[in-house]
């Protein structure tokens, strides 16, 4: 064989290959998210300080799993979601990527106040510029079943209770 072809496809293959480990680092969501920790939230009523409702959560904490999320999940058990952990309190923008059906998309802040509710109806459009927003002000946005906040009397200010812990870190 050839040294130096051989040499040259080499170089080409090592360059592929940092390329695509590039864009995998630099765009969220193109990588592979790997396995959801899963937890559980308690959702208390912020008057009568009575448990409401316990979700079975999926857990995204990492920029590739919050933007993956729920796209490309078939559905959900009426008492499961997704919890998304953001690094830091603020004003976020939620859309139904690849979405197979509605969604309560529920905003909260540092404390556990629920901020915000949206009833998030299936996307009328595939592209990303076209779907509907769902802005809201939190630390953490919990997603579950179409309507689940109103079959349940969830309201905003009401809290969630998120006790997650890891080695070196713990939300509460």
């Amino acid at each position: 064989m050839n040294r130096r072809l051989f040499g040259r496809a080499v170089a080409v293959a090592i360059g592929v290959i940092l390329i695509g480990v590039i864009i995998v680092a630099v765009i969220p969501g193109i990588g592979p998210t790997g396995e959801y920790d899963r937890e559980t939230v308690e959702i208390i009523d912020s008057q009568t300080d009575e448990q409401l409702e316990r979700v079975s959560v999926r857990v995204a904490d990492t920029p590739q799993k919050r933007y993956q999320g729920l796209s490309n999940t078939d559905s959900l058990a009426t008492d499961e979601g997704m919890l998304f952990i953001h690094d830091n309190e603020d004003r976020y923008v939620y859309v139904m990527r690849n979405m197979s059906f509605p969604i309560d998309i529920i905003f909260i802040d540092m404390t556990g106040t629920i901020t915000r509710i949206h009833h998030a109806e299936m996307p009328t459009s595939t592209t990303d510029d076209s779907l509907q927003r769902y802005p809201g002000h939190g630390k953490y946005v919990l997603e579950v079943s179409y309507n689940y906040t109103q079959e349940h009397n969830i309201t905003v200010d009401d809290r969630v209770q998120i006790n997650i812990q890891w080695d070196h870190i713990r939300y509460n």
